[in-house]
């Protein structure tokens, strides 16, 4: 099933939106690839974008927290901290294993999981704090 980018998910700023957007197309592509049972060949390429992302994008949002002095900053980035370290294990799984079908599920599963809980929640309180103090 797709994950659908709807403009509630949105955060109000326009480079984290764009991110978000990005990222949900990339799992998209991977569960289609799924459905045509072609996601182990989609896989190599999802965690590479996947190990880019978390740079950039936790990268953008721990500046717009620390340049408007979120305070929530330390528990938003424990977040970011746990998903490194889910996406690392999922990465020396891929080492070690291949592309299984098992690891492709988790990948997805992991992933799509975090999209959901974690802008629903985490990121969209950072977008009301930008909003509040008129950051954007």
């Amino acid at each position: 099933m797709a994950m659908v980018w709807t403009e509630d998910l949105a955060v109000g700023v326009a480079e984290i939106d764009n991110q978000h957007k990005e990222l949900f197309q990339r799992i998209n592509n991977l569960l289609e690839a799924t459905s045509q049972r072609r996601g182990k060949e989609e896989l190599d390429g999802v965690l590479k974008f996947l190990e880019d992302y978390v740079v950039v994008h936790f990268g953008t949002e721990e500046k717009f927290m620390t340049l408007h002095g979120y305070p929530e900053y330390h528990p938003h980035r424990e977040q970011h901290g746990n998903f490194i370290m889910d996406l690392r294990n999922l990465k020396k799984q891929y080492a070690t294993e291949g592309a299984t079908s098992y690891l492709v599920i988790q990948v997805q599963s992991r992933v799509c999981d975090w999209l959901r809980n974690h802008i629903a929640k985490i990121d969209k309180a950072l977008g009301s704090f930008l909003k509040d103090v008129r950051a954007f």
